[in-house]
């Protein structure tokens, strides 16, 4: 047994990765229920491919240039396809390899988030290609910005604790350039509402995604003490409070509640509470459910003012309840073990002004960059589909025998 391992610690992280893995497939059974009969398939297939590919390119460059040695805060560097890695080496109390799976499992389900901004009207062949150059160009970097220790904006005194900023808004603004770059579908455009095909897989989903969000957070504590107890606390916390609020304001505007509105709601509250869950108390965490569930109820209808087809609300949840997440540390930080507090805690706004930019730079690197590689794919590949195969269903490009 390696001098310092922890078997305690080792054994929370093997479980928490399981668990975050374990998204993924939760995440293709919430969206897949959302669209129509004809898309599910593909819908299916976009989150499953992603676990795949994704693990394949973390361990051949992924997590060298993420974790690897620093190149002036902007990039690691090294650790190619892992080789020089021993089942003995450590990150810390725990074994360095299981960090890397890990971490594996974050850059698996961010890229995994886009693919709802985009159902009912993408290729299956061109989005594979994406996912190669976006995990590469866009979420590489941004993780090695915040989750390494050497990056320019943790040194720089930014808290996110479990992937407000690398996972949620990242994956939010994303959704947003990718609909942008194909456009608005056929039903969009004709105005139709959503026509989810299959409910109880919507809920199936949403346990399995909330389920693996324990460990997606109290699992970023790296160790089973303290700091995952209260990352695990303010989960459960956030996650109903935001439920409840969605449904309370879906009754006072339509006197009808519905369960994609728990859904939706349970959702946004898990997505802000990520980058803070650690840092706020459990009221706070509640503080946080209630404001997500507020503020999102409202983005996931700006698309409709906008007029940008962001069809299953990547942006107006994981982009807006990310923001909310991320800026209210700014308020709400207790200061407890980790980092300053915010303002409600005795601290300045100087956590508050860093937490605003690192929103802002997040939010414009990944729009920009993620704009001009959809837009490089879709004239090389031609990414989105025709009026007549959306009509008639992105499963088509599936052999009925695969089915």
């Amino acid at each position: 047994m390696p001098f310092g391992l922890n078997t305690g610690d080792s054994a929370w992280l093997m479980v928490s990765t399981a668990m975050v893995l374990l998204m993924t497939p939760g995440l293709a059974l919430f969206y897949g229920g959302m669209v129509r009969s004809k898309n599910m398939l593909t819908m299916l297939y976009m989150s499953y491919i992603c676990i795949s590919l994704v693990t394949v390119l973390w361990f051949l460059y992924g997590f060298g240039l993420a974790f690897g040695k620093d190149h002036g805060g902007l990039l690691g560097w090294g650790d190619w396809a892992l080789r020089d890695i021993t089942p003995f080496a450590l990150h810390g109390r725990i074994p360095l390899l299981i960090y890397v799976c890990f971490q594996a499992t974050f850059a698996i389900i961010t890229v995994a988030l886009i693919s709802g901004s985009i159902a009912g009207r993408a290729r299956f062949g061109p989005w594979i290609v994406f996912v190669v150059a976006w995990v590469t160009l866009v979420y590489i970097p941004i993780a090695h910005w915040v989750f390494s220790g050497s990056g320019w904006l943790n040194k720089w005194g930014v808290l996110d604790f479990a992937g407000g900023l690398v996972v949620e808004i990242n994956s939010g603004i994303a959704g947003l350039a990718m609909a942008l770059v194909l456009g608005k579908g056929i039903a969009f455009r004709r105005g139709e509402g959503p026509r989810p095909a299959n409910i109880p897989w919507v809920m199936l989903g949403l346990g399995l995604l909330w389920f693996g969000w324990f460990g997606f957070n109290a699992g970023s504590a790296l160790n089973d003490g303290a700091t995952a107890v209260r990352a695990f606390a303010s989960t459960l916390v956030a996650g109903c409070a935001a439920m409840l609020t969605w449904r309370l304001v879906e009754w006072i505007r339509t006197r009808h509640l519905t369960r994609m509105g728990s859904a939706s709601g349970a959702l946004a509250g898990l997505v802000a509470i990520t980058p803070s869950c650690a840092f706020v108390s459990v009221t706070g965490a509640f503080v946080i459910g209630i404001v997500a569930a507020l503020v999102c109820t409202y983005a996931v209808e700006l698309k409709l003012v906008a007029g940008y087809d962001d069809t299953l609300d990547v942006t107006g949840i994981h982009g807006a309840g990310g923001i909310v997440g991320v800026l209210a540390l700014g308020f709400l930080a207790t200061g407890w073990r980790h980092g300053p507090a915010g303002l409600f805690y005795g601290g300045g706004v100087s956590l508050l002004g860093k937490q605003i930019v690192a929103v802002i730079v997040v939010g414009v690197y990944t729009f920009v960059v993620t704009f001009a590689i959809g837009k490089v794919v879709d004239a090389l590949f031609r990414m989105r589909m025709t009026d007549k195969e959306q009509q008639e269903g992105t499963d088509t490009e599936f052999v009925t025998g695969d089915a």
